[in-house]
């Protein structure tokens, strides 16, 4: 889930310096300011959760100075430069330097508002892709993003941990949304190929010339390898593995049988067929399916995981929360049923969705979640109740969220749970072990 996004603004004029900060706040941005390079440069280092902007023109360290210590210590890091009137040179070198842009005084507010807005949306993209990268060598960290406490998902877990271990190739099938990447991601980090390269290649998204080229070469005019060169000793993910024309199928044939047994590079294909009657079986070459589906992962929809989905809906709509600086939503007894009776068309992805939505009108005071639940919006499909499940899963599932929420709150305070919920010490311990919940999960 995306962090929230910090401003540090860096200027020896404190009028200026507040006042920048003070607009960018308006606009919903959470600002640090610093009266110097030097002090800005003890708070601001690599993995900065966020941007600065910084005047070029001040005493000590300069802007430039600044900008060209922030670049070695972290050459991705967005840093908008302020110029004064004259100074355009300066800030042309500034941007052959590194920054990401520069704003020439006197500015327009909504200007600088803007450039903000695109220089965290950056930042953003590149500390979660640097957080993806650390999780493919950590198969701890991301199994626990593979959440739920259903016998699905537990099965699911398991099956992960046991195919990780062998070489053979593996299709994940499934529903749109239903995290296959995710899994993909799993296999190689838990298995014994982690560490070494990881390759992702959407086959949907090249024309059959440009990825045959990309997958089996020759080296580009810009050097670049073929992704099964590139993957070698590694994981080759085929995303969209249906899309692959019928040529550049035999080419995968014949590249997986000459690697022999066992192969140098595994190959995980994940298929997303969404068309009504046809099936990854029918799009495939049937000697590439069945050298592909030696092993077969088929990820269960969301509307068949039970509590799994108030679970991820109170984890999704608590990090939307403390992403958007306003509580998380309450869930009524009836908004807990019909999550649990929605068919989830859109699986996760929806779900995620519903979560923000839920958070932002939450924040605005209107609207229930009820409401999202009903209505279509944007390119969400509108999510309506199906038939009913037994009333004992009903009242199970929304007595775990109700625990587990009161104890995130109270931070696995057991007595701060008794009193709000007025149970008894032993029933809540009952209670916690039926459903798997750990007061240690909740401290801190």
């Amino acid at each position: 889930m995306a962090q929230a996004m910090k401003i540090a603004i860096v200027d020896d004029e404190q009028d200026m310096r507040q006042s920048i900060s003070q607009w960018l706040a308006l606009s919903g941005f959470d600002t640090e300011t610093f009266p110097s390079a030097e002090e800005a440069l003890k708070s601001v280092g690599t993995d900065y959760p966020g941007v600065v902007i910084s005047d070029i023109r001040m005493p000590g360290m300069d802007g430039m100075q600044l900008l060209k210590k922030l670049m070695s210590v972290d050459s991705a890091l967005p840093v908008i430069m302020i110029t004064g009137h004259g100074d355009v040179p300066m800030a042309v070198e500034a941007m052959r330097v590194g920054a990401f842009d520069f704003l020439e005084k006197p500015f327009n507010p909504d200007k600088m508002t803007e450039l903000a807005k695109k220089a965290t949306q950056s930042r953003r993209i590149t500390l979660d892709a640097r957080v993806l990268r650390r999780e493919l060598g950590d198969g701890t960290t991301i199994m626990k993003k593979l959440v739920g406490a259903s016998p699905l998902m537990e099965r699911l877990r398991e099956d992960i941990l046991d195919i990780a271990q062998s070489d053979g190739h593996v299709l994940i099938d499934g529903e749109t949304g239903t995290g296959k990447t995710l899994v993909a991601h799993a296999l190689h980090a838990v298995g014994a190929k982690a560490g070494r390269k990881f390759v992702t290649v959407r086959c949907a998204g090249h024309d059959a010339e440009e990825l045959g080229r990309r997958l089996f070469g020759p080296i580009d005019e810009g050097g670049r390898i073929p992704f099964v060169e590139e993957a070698r000793g590694g994981t080759l993910v085929l995303e969209d593995i249906e899309a692959l024309p019928d040529e550049l199928q035999a080419k995968l044939l014949s590249w997986i049988n000459d690697q022999g047994t066992p192969p140098e590079t595994r190959v995980v294909a994940v298929c997303n067929v969404q068309e009504a009657g046809k099936t990854c079986e029918s799009c495939l070459r049937p000697d590439l399916f069945y050298r592909l589906a030696n092993m077969t992962l088929t990820l269960p929809p969301l509307r068949q995981r039970g509590e799994d989905i108030l679970m991820l809906f109170t984890r999704f709509a608590d990090q939307f929360a403390e992403e958007y600086g306003c509580a998380a939503p309450s869930v009524t007894a009836q908004e807990a049923a019909q999550l649990l009776q929605a068919p989830w068309p859109g699986n996760i992805r929806q779900l995620i969705n519903i979560a923000e939505r839920a958070v932002l009108q939450s924040r605005r005071g209107s609207g229930t979640i009820s409401s999202l639940l009903m209505n279509d919006h944007d390119d969400v499909q509108p999510v309506v109740t199906t038939e009913g499940k037994p009333l004992k899963e009903y009242v199970e599932a929304f007595e775990r969220m109700l625990i587990d929420n009161t104890m995130r709150r109270h931070k696995g305070s057991i007595v701060g749970v008794m009193e709000e919920l007025s149970l008894p010490r032993r029933t809540l311990n009952e209670k916690m072990a039926k459903y798997g919940l750990q007061r240690a999960d909740y401290i801190g």
